[in-house]
């Protein structure tokens, strides 16, 4: 190879810049051949550092012409030298623009493409004859490139990889199916080079060793990167909140750091929130009509398009948006960034703040904006978590069978495979580091004759071996269908739910998120559509319901949108609790929400590191206990059903249950001494998966993730261009196969991966397991108290969400908010 050029010298140089020491870190450890991960904050310059090592090591100039009359022409481009993988589309196209760049400067003959799901017809035939220099893409079109027969030779002359944002590609089946297409390129070229690129992550080596094994190296960019987080302090706050609503009060104090800001992201939590901010700041103030702009993940892809480059070429005063701008967009004219509501995690927080101030040298600004009072202790904890760099592991999932299937069939696709090669190639790949024996000889005989229950039919017979012995795909219709279902991301579903007739054909009510009808099981109470309801069965896609008969407990809702407080997060909100019990209020968050403290301490008492809060009440609605873990709304939902399901074995007890991130409600009607029933043995962890199967509709989570791991498998094809099933149809299809092999295949390891699932992502389990372990290790507090707490009112106003009540919400918790400021009495602040 000839002689490397040191581009990046020239190209900084010429600019006036000094590359920081991490980026020569980079460029040394390339030009030695090595792979490893670039961990450094937001837009201290982690794409230069890899871009130029990469064109340091592989590019050459463009020759220069001797004829004395040269003519022009285009030289001809390098061929394919690096992929740049990134999690999403939208930065495929601002990557291309930074990649640019320094080849048009330098004059390097390479050219830069992208392959994504946008990509043209017409752009992909031009890359089926020749690849760009670098190809900018998804994981997903990663895979498919590989399923050319002439994947092989295509990728031949490839040399280095960069996974950009690889913190989320990490923890998901999108970062298992990387590694899949990584292991292939390895094997094809033992000297490839990889890099990951990451901003937050909290388990740095776990996150290099997955993506280049034991003998890669991890550069850290300890560049200087002021990263300022305050609060936008409201000017009263009330002692006794409740969650829920947008914040809206807020507003004012908004519209003023927006006007004072040149430019400025406003981020929600949910695509309503994200709607109802924009309509009010509109309404608020007019004049903004086209200066502001909203931006989620449910708008077009031609509006978000134009949001971006409005707020990239300076356009817009403010832009309201969810995480759809999270990732690593470069919006340099991005002033400051306000956050609306918790981030509930260090590292969202972190990387949103990042938004803002995205070159080196420029300080990072994220202002916390509370919707409710109790956000003002979890904001003074969240700048403290900042500034301790508290962020959030991701950890890999666990050799998840279906994304190993369908990677089977892609190989096959992609010139065949040899079972003793591939295992090998396959047992590479992080994930699949432990795979047996006996997992590989049922996933190929699952792709070569569907397992079992489905020998009969041809349409599951995929990849078969041909006289050679190498395993191929024999049915061209068969391919097409796979190549358009290669991927990993399953949507959600919504449910329709109707009235149960024996005869069929019973009113419709409307649709409601599967996930909330997922967590009933028979006989359970829900409101829904101002009804109070009884759920008989769920079948294909449809939840039948009778009218409850009496007051029945209702449950909570459930709402996949709302994120769980990280760990991190949640012991920096205990610490900052606990200082204020031992007189610690130094932080403005602190100081103006001591009024709601000090009632919470004379009332009851105030969380610790080493107690465990509960509060016991007797009500006219029953008896109530609130308990207070901080292990977020998840891990109580399965918590407070764990301890339902385990006090309910020895008498009859019907519960209603309300969580938030903080604690829980369990109310029953029947008398129930807490004092006595809240032992160790009720927090016990022995036979702790086998009481949280029984206390959840553990059965109907399976099916649900069953139908992600069907579609990832193949065994429901989602349609052609132009004709795709509906939502019903594909989830009647995977319901269909989830009975049969119940019924004919029960040892089929997608089922068992099914049940692993629920238990690890729908229910955490771990960290439930972890909470127990906690609780067992602490002291418990326990508080008989005349009337709810600041910190129960919370948990209060979630149930009553559930009930059925011809009162407005806000006008019932106004009236009980009047009444416990009586009792409150005056404000004191300390």
């Amino acid at each position: 190879m000839p002689k490397a050029v040191n581009f990046a010298k020239r190209w900084f140089a010429e600019r006036g810049w000094k590359p920081f020491p991490f980026q020569k870190e980079v460029w040394a450890a390339i030009a030695r051949g090595e792979s490893g991960l670039l961990h450094a904050s937001t837009g201290a310059g982690k794409t230069y550092s890899v871009w130029f090592a990469a064109l340091n090591q592989f590019a050459r100039p463009a020759p220069q012409s001797t004829e004395l009359k040269p003519r022009k022409r285009k030289p001809v481009a390098a061929p394919l030298s690096v992929l740049w993988i990134t999690p999403m589309r939208a930065l495929a196209a601002d990557t291309a623009r930074a990649l640019e760049g320094p080849l048009q400067d330098l004059q390097i003959p390479w050219s830069v493409g992208l392959r994504t799901g946008d990509t043209s017809s017409g752009e992909r035939a031009k890359q089926g004859r020749r690849l760009p220099s670098a190809l900018i893409t998804t994981p997903e079109s990663l895979t498919l490139l590989l399923t050319r027969a002439d994947a092989q030779a295509t990728m031949s002359t490839l040399k280095m990889v960069v996974v950009d944002e690889w913190h989320e590609l990490i923890g998901n089946k999108r970062g298992i199916q990387l590694q899949l297409a990584l292991a292939r390129l390895r094997q094809w070229n033992p000297e490839l080079v990889i890099w990951g690129l990451s901003a937050t992550l909290g388990n740095q080596a776990h996150a290099q060793q997955v993506l280049v094994g034991d003998h890669g190296t991890t550069v850290h960019g300890k560049v200087v990167k002021e990263l300022i987080v305050d609060t936008l302090l409201p000017p009263s706050i009330e002692r006794f909140p409740w969650a829920g609503h947008m914040g809206l009060r807020m507003l004012p104090q908004v519209l003023a750091e927006v006007d004072s800001s040149s430019s400025c992201l406003l981020f929600t939590n949910t695509r309503a929130q994200s709607e109802v901010w924009y309509q009010a700041l509109l309404e608020a103030r007019p004049d903004w009509a086209g200066l502001i702009a909203l931006h989620h993940g449910s708008l077009s892809r031609e509006v978000r398009d134009w949001v971006e480059r409005a707020l990239k070429e300076g356009h817009l005063k403010a832009v309201v948006c969810t995480s759809s701008l999270d990732l690593g967009v470069d919006f340099l004219p991005v002033e400051r960034v306000l956050q609306i509501g918790s981030a509930k995690g260090v590292a969202r927080l972190t990387q949103r703040a990042g938004r803002s101030g995205h070159a080196p040298g420029r300080p990072s600004r994220v202002t916390l904006v509370p919707t409710h009072s109790l956000e003002l202790v979890e904001a003074a904890a969240a700048r403290d978590a900042v500034n301790a760099r508290l962020i959030e592991p991701r950890e890999s999932p666990h050799k998840p069978l279906d994304v190993l299937v369908q990677h089977l069939v892609s190989m096959a696709l992609g010139g065949g495979f040899t079972p003793d090669a591939l295992l090998a190639e396959v047992r590479t790949a992080w994930a699949y580091r432990d795979l047996t024996d006996e997992e590989w000889e049922w996933a190929l005989a699952f792709v070569r004759y569907g397992g079992l229950s489905l020998t009969a039919y041809p349409d599951y017979r995929r990849v078969e071996p041909d006289e050679d012995g190498i395993w191929r795909v024999p049915d061209a219709r068969l391919a097409r269908r796979h190549r358009m279902s290669v991927g990993t991301i399953v949507s959600d579903a919504s449910i329709n739910v109707k009235y149960w007739s024996k005869g069929g054909g019973g009113g419709s009510l409307g649709s409601v998120e599967e996930g909330f009808i997922a967590r009933l099981k028979p006989g359970d109470g829900f409101l829904f559509s101002g009804r109070l309801l009884e759920l008989v069965r769920v079948e294909n896609m449809t939840a039948y319901v009778k009218k409850a008969t009496g007051k029945k407990a209702a449950v909570p809702r459930w709402n996949g949108g709302r994120m769980p407080l990280s760990n991190e997060l949640a012991d920096a909100v205990v610490e900052k609790f606990d200082a204020a019990a031992r007189g610690d209020f130094s932080s403005p968050e602190m100081h103006i929400v001591s009024p709601l403290l000090e009632v919470q301490r004379q009332w009851s008492a105030l969380p610790r590191k080493d107690t465990l809060l509960a509060e016991v009440l007797k009500s006219r609605e029953g008896w109530h206990l609130f308990l207070y873990p901080f292990a977020g709304r998840h891990v109580h939902l399965g918590l407070a059903s764990l301890l339902a399901w385990r006090l309910s074995r020895d008498m009859p007890l019907t519960f209603s249950i309300a969580v938030n991130d903080y604690g829980f409600e369990l109310l029953s009607a029947t008398p129930i001494d807490w004092n006595e029933r809240l032992t160790t043995q009720l927090f016990s962890e022995e036979a702790l998966l086998a009481d949280i199967i029984a206390s959840l509709n553990a059965g109907e989570l399976a099916l649900r993730r069953f139908r992600e791991i069907a579609r990832i498998a193949g065994l429901v094809f989602s349609g052609y261009p132009g004709a795709p099933k509906s939502n019903r149809q594909l989830q009647a299809s995977s319901g269909l196969f989830f009975e049969v092999f119940k019924q004919y295949d029960a040892g089929n390891l997608l089922l068992t991966q099914a049940q692993e699932e629920v238990l690890r992502q729908e229910l955490d389990v771990a960290r439930l397991e972890q909470t127990l372990r906690r609780i067992n290790n602490r002291t418990l507090d326990l508080h008989v108290i005349k009337r709810p707490t600041p910190m129960a009112f919370p948990l209060l106003v979630e149930r009553m969400r559930e009930s059925l009540s011809t009162e407005k919400l806000s006008d019932r918790i106004a009236r009980m908010v009047s009444d416990l400021e009586k009792a409150a009495g005056p404000e004191v602040m300390t």
